[in-house]
């Protein structure tokens, strides 16, 4: 351990050394803005982003295509695997010839970006960066992801969600990603029964959808809905009850946060099973949308913005689509729900980046000059907070828009108000019109984690974390919440009751994997899901028994054996690696 982080420290100095050379200064003033704020980019240009993480495809309108033209005079024509049929077939064909995009945002694990460097796909990064700012903060990150493009000097990639605070801070705000979150309003009404269990959970409920049975609309209310969409492994809404437990995905396994251990999810006293037989029992108690085998997440989420869902596997989610000014100031709304036994996981800051996303720029680029000082703005705070607007837990986009500094303070300007309380508001034609949320950035990606200090305003990046902000979200639901809970935020409630499991945010990238292990695990994982679905609807007990014993001998049959112990190799590799990037922090701090 100690020799690798000796050796990443020098990799580090080498990289600064670099970077902070004598650059081309005619170069960069070239690209420097005019004193009257106009681009200083002669030729305006559209260049091809290829986004893995983007849910949109086209070029980017409305406010943030605004920006970027009037700062760089370019607009970003965004290529998104997700909306052309999802999987790697438009990272193959477009890799097949020769042109992935002009700016390349995507995943670099399983030996991906050492292969793009091979194939001539990517730039050599390393002389634009030395005039940049902003971007070469991240010098440690950046030098860490030079092993996974062929362990060379030169820099292909930069990782994505950089942070400089301790990998032991969390990096959520006020509420935890996977948490169960209910119909607060409705659980009061039942008297808000002590709710030691998932099995207590369940009991309440039940009593919950049997007080409302209908909702807004009057349509059927059902306690908890399904959604199969994002299955890959296993079965993700199963795998959202480990993740309250101490355990999340890694591969085919399942890692314990502490890293003190890995468990199969085949296995008879697994998390995984836990998972399971909650959503089994739910469904026998008729508290499961019979829609769930057969609906995507759309539908399911249309349902819980029409209040006939009560139970959310995020806090996200239920709170993203419920929770509007008009609903919580009348005390109803999603929170978390008091169960006694939680053991929430929640990610670390990545002082190293997520290096499994990263950003690159492609070799048939015609000017990576502009895309270098794009990629800079993107690291800058300005960039901050534009790219990353977007819900509770991102940042709440331009100054003077959605924000502005009070006081010595930043604060929400009315119209930051109601565009980020979900309002369908109008952006001034001056910002570029169209709606708030059509023109929020559509790479949908972290560059550095919004729990970090701006230094511009001395305050955390997302908004949710401000003083006036946190003053200002008082609502009725918040306040009949916090006399229940005796606390102002979930992640207060789970520190407060050591329901809490700060995994260290490690860097850890999945090494390039033989196909065999792949086409394996493909098999395997969905045979996995198909078998949990059938698990959580059996008609009984015996069933359920029948349909457990039967997958397990299914996948024992498609060698999930090797799949596993090579799974749990790289899993180790990781919670070994969450040790490394906090001795790694402590040594430099």
């Amino acid at each position: 351990m100690k020799k690798r982080i000796i050796s990443l420290l020098l990799t580090t100095c080498m990289t600064i050394s670099i970077l902070a050379g004598c650059g081309n200064t005619s170069s960069k003033e070239k690209h420097l803005e005019n004193k009257s704020g106009k681009s200083a980019y002669d030729e305006p240009i559209t260049i091809d982003v290829f986004a893995s993480e983007a849910n949109y495809q086209g070029v980017q309108s409305g406010w943030f295509g605004k920006i970027v033209k009037d700062k760089f005079n370019m607009e970003l024509n965004i290529i998104a695997p997700n909306v052309a049929g999802g999987g790697d077939t438009l990272f193959q064909t477009r890799s097949a010839a020769g042109d992935l995009g002009d700016l390349i945002i995507c995943n670099t694990s399983n030996g991906t970006l050492a292969q793009l460097v091979k194939a001539g796909l990517v730039q050599d990064m390393t002389s634009y960066l030395k005039d940049t700012k902003f971007v070469t903060q991240y010098s440690d990150a950046i030098a860490s992801m030079k092993e996974l493009s062929g362990g060379g000097n030169e820099i292909y990639a930069i990782p994505t969600e950089v942070s400089s605070q301790s990998p032991t801070t969390p990096s959520v705000g006020l509420e935890p990603g996977y948490a169960p979150y209910i119909r607060w309003d409705i659980y009061e009404e039942i008297g808000c029964p002590e709710i030691n269990n998932l099995d207590d959970l369940l009991e309440a409920l039940k009593k919950m959808q049997d007080a409302h049975p209908t909702s807004d609309s009057g349509k059927k209310v059902y306690a908890i809905s399904l959604f199969s969409d994002w299955d890959r492994n296993m079965m993700t809404l199963a795998r959202n009850i480990t993740c309250m437990y101490g355990y999340d995905e890694t591969g085919i396994t399942l890692l314990a946060n502490d890293g003190s251990n890995v468990q199969s999810p085949i296995d008879e006293s697994s998390i995984y099973r836990k998972g399971l037989e909650f959503l089994y029992k739910a469904n026998q108690m008729g508290l499961v949308d019979p829609d769930s085998t057969t609906q995507n997440y759309d539908t399911m989420y249309q349902k819980m913005q029409d209040g006939a869902v009560l139970f959310s596997f995020w806090s996200w989610m239920g709170q993203g689509a419920y929770n509007t000014p008009e609903h919580t100031n009348d005390g109803k709304g999603f929170k978390l729900a008091p169960v006694k036994d939680l053991k929430i996981g929640v990610n670390g800051c990545k002082t190293l980046g997520y290096q499994e996303i990263g950003i690159m720029i492609g070799s048939k680029a015609e000017d990576p000059q502009r895309l270098i000082d794009f990629i800079d703005w993107l690291y800058s705070p300005e960039g901050i907070m534009a790219s990353q607007a977007s819900g509770t837990s991102g940042t709440c986009g331009p100054e003077n828009l959605t924000w502005e500094m009070k006081d010595g303070k930043p604060a929400l300007t009315e119209f930051g108000k109601e565009a980020l309380g979900g309002s369908e508001i109008e952006v001034p034609d001056e910002w570029g019109g169209g709606t708030w949320k059509e023109g929020i950035c559509t790479l949908n990606v972290t560059f550095v984690n919004a729990v970090d200090i701006n230094p511009d305003t001395d305050k955390p990046y997302m908004y949710t974390l401000w003083d006036s902000t946190i003053e200002d979200n008082k609502t009725k639901l918040d306040e009949n919440w916090s006399k229940v809970t005796g606390v102002e935020s979930a992640i207060e409630y789970l520190k407060n009751n050591n329901m809490l499991e700060v995994a260290p945010g490690d860097s850890y990238v999945t090494p390039e994997e033989d196909s065999q292990i792949t086409n394996l695990r493909s098999q395997c994982g969905a045979s996995l899901t198909d078998y949990s679905w059938r698990i959580v609807f059996a008609e009984d007990d015996q069933k359920f028994e029948f349909l457990y014993k039967e997958m397990q001998d299914t996948l024992n049959g498609l060698n999930f054996e090797e799949v596993f112990t090579y799974d749990k190799k790289c899993a180790l590799e990781k919670a070994e690696a969450r040790k490394e990037v906090v001795e790694l922090y402590n040594s430099k701090n």
